[in-house]
């Protein structure tokens, strides 16, 4: 005989989590059952923003929150009018979690710890009677449409299990892809979102662990802009990281894949300065600083290795003094500052967060309720939708955000 239950959860994550809680709350009468493969629950909470946890993002305003979605924007509108950041910070605040604000606007728990939210989230479902049942890694899922009693049944590896609502919370798993598949969902093929760009290049060879602002565009091969973003820019062993280079890998996703992840990009170390007005700039410090040379002598409030890295690159020898700098050099100069073109050839995976743009095309899905337009009683939260984010904990929002829906629409 298969367990039988009110709502079956599929994955033992932050979506899964969340919908059960937040069911369970609106209706304890039901009975819930959440089913993991793995041997642990909430394993990506765990390693999350480095193990503390980057749980939501300091945006208040619906608009301006769903601007931090290169996939699910359009879709997130109505949703997070029910429930966005304010509701989060309230949420964990009443189960004595308290938040906090980061300078660039990322909230962690207030003790710098991941486990904090999972021992939140294992003492919710411990009190509310939630069952989380691990190793069951799901094979099969049939619905049987029955006129009186229409049900779910699903088969894993050791058991069989039955329930009315099913919840599908399993992130990006290409197994449970392929069985949405069979029931006649349309799933957008997955693609790498949030990497950072590997470049072999001598002008920043030298440079890990510096950081500085920038704006960076991605090329097309007639040198056009296809893509810009702005942020800090951090130079790392292996290339260029940082919240610049993981938007446009986020917002690029599916543009890069194409082409092997081999492509160019423009960097501008001074933001919006064009090349004209700093070339202007440096024919006046070319009579200000006449005497001292122009390596040591790091402008416009860059790192000095950047700096000195860059008219390097310019071919100003260590020695030569402002005054004896020529055209073709300030000319140089001022391109290598606002205009640095590198090859990007590969790609690393930004920390354990491995996250992919992809899933069930959002068409099918109704974002009032999260439920299946494909079928009744079946429903949605998290990665498993062809949504992702740009870092910084938005894709932990939109997890918060579908969990409660979900659970809003099946606990009437």
């Amino acid at each position: 005989m298969p367990n039988k239950s009110d709502i079956l959860i599929i994955g033992g994550g932050a979506a899964g989590f969340f919908t059960a809680i937040n069911a369970a709350e609106q209706n304890p009468e039901l009975k819930i059952i959440i089913l993991e493969r793995g041997k642990e629950v909430l394993t990506k909470v765990k390693v999350s923003g480095g193990g503390r946890c980057n749980v939501t993002h300091a945006k208040f305003l619906p608009k301006e929150l769903t601007q931090n979605y290169p996939r699910g924007e359009k879709e997130l509108l109505g949703p997070f009018h029910s429930f966005m950041t304010g509701d989060t910070i309230e949420w964990f605040s009443k189960r004595g979690v308290e938040l906090k604000i980061e300078e660039d606007g990322r909230m962690f728990p207030a003790t710098d710890s991941s486990q904090t939210i999972i021992d939140c989230f294992i003492s919710e479902t411990e009190r509310l009677g939630v069952d989380v049942l691990k190793g069951q890694s799901v094979k099969s899922i049939e619905h049987f449409d029955s006129a009186q009693h229409p049900f779910w049944k699903l088969g894993t590896l050791s058991d069989e299990f039955s329930a009315e609502k099913l919840v599908i919370a399993t992130g990006s798993n290409p197994k449970i892809w392929k069985v949405l598949e069979s029931l006649e969902h349309t799933i957008v093929p997955p693609v790498p979102s949030l990497f950072t760009f590997n470049i072999d290049d001598k002008r920043i060879k030298d440079l890990p662990g510096l950081s500085t602002e920038a704006s960076v565009k991605i090329l097309n091969e007639n040198k056009k802009t296809i893509l810009e973003s702005e942020g800090p820019l951090l130079i790392t062993h292996w290339g260029m990281s940082g919240p610049a280079i993981l938007k446009l890998s986020a917002w690029g996703a599916r543009l890069l894949e194409p082409t092997k992840y081999h492509f160019r990009v423009q960097v501008n170390w001074l933001l919006d300065a064009s090349k004209e007005s700093i070339s202007e700039k440096l024919k006046s410090l070319k009579i200000e600083l006449a005497k001292k040379t122009v390596l040591k002598n790091a402008q416009f409030d860059l790192p000095k290795r950047l700096w000195q890295s860059l008219v390097d690159a310019s071919d100003i020898s260590e020695t030569t003094t402002w005054a004896d700098i020529s055209k073709e050099q300030i000319n140089n100069l001022a391109s290598q500052l606002t205009e640095s073109r590198f090859n990007v050839h590969g790609k690393s995976t930004f920390k354990e967060e491995f996250v992919t743009a992809g899933g069930v095309k959002l068409k099918e899905v109704d974002f009032k309720t999260l439920e299946s337009k494909k079928h009744k009683n079946l429903y949605f939260a998290g990665e498993v939708l062809n949504i992702d984010a740009i870092t910084g904990g938005f894709n932990f929002q939109n997890a918060w955000t579908g969990g409660y829906l979900v659970a809003q629409s099946i606990a009437k």
